[in-house]
């Protein structure tokens, strides 16, 4: 075996573990929290499938790969809930940490295309990253919305946090924001989101 090939199977095998990083969101029709893995496949399937609402022409391809990639680096840096300001003030120094780390397990030319990928997808600025941060907001709001907002009301989620979020989705896609926005009024409407 090759070292290339070896370090490819080790990150592939390491990859392994985002199965065992579980996020606040339940699956939808209150099933058990959603790892990592399954969230990141649904946002790439929900990318292919959705590509003609994007605001800009995209590489779906690329838009797959960032949604799949996002969240490897909570492997190490662990899930920071979207609402939970503390975590975020450390979240940016984790998972630097842990994408140096995890990526760069890999060979020289797949790591830094990967860390430039995820990198991409941190800076918001492209159609691909803007359209997979579209994904990213759209398929939590989606499962907690099919378990009617229950895991808004147990935190305590107000609709300016929600908004905080979720407004983001217009720089991708203004038509799945449309949805977006009137899934919020309904779990608004419902007292499954406080209205502050």
């Amino acid at each position: 075996m090759t070292d290339r090939l070896k370090k490819q199977l080790d990150f592939a095998l390491e990859i392994d573990k985002e199965k065992n990083i579980f996020r606040q969101t339940h699956l939808s029709n209150h099933g058990r929290n959603e790892n990592d893995a399954e969230h990141a496949w649904h946002m790439a399937i929900m990318a292919y499938l959705l590509r003609e609402y994007s605001n800009e022409p995209v590489d779906i391809g690329k838009v797959m790969l960032m949604c799949l990639i996002h969240d490897i680096v909570e492997i190490e840096a662990g899930d920071t809930y979207a609402y939970d300001e503390e975590g975020k003030k450390t979240q940016a120094l984790r998972e630097k940490q842990a994408k140096e780390h995890l990526f760069g397990m890999l060979p020289n030319d797949q790591a830094s295309e990967l860390m430039a990928l995820f990198e991409e997808f941190e800076a918001y600025e492209t159609a691909e990253s803007k359209f997979a941060h579209s994904m990213d907001n759209l398929q939590p709001l989606m499962l907690n919305n099919s378990n009617g907002g229950s895991d808004w009301r147990e935190h305590g989620v107000s609709a300016a946090q929600v908004h905080g979020r979720q407004d983001k989705t217009a720089l991708g896609s203004k038509e799945l924001f449309k949805v977006v926005d009137a899934i919020i009024d309904a779990n608004v409407k419902a007292g499954n989101i406080k209205d502050e």
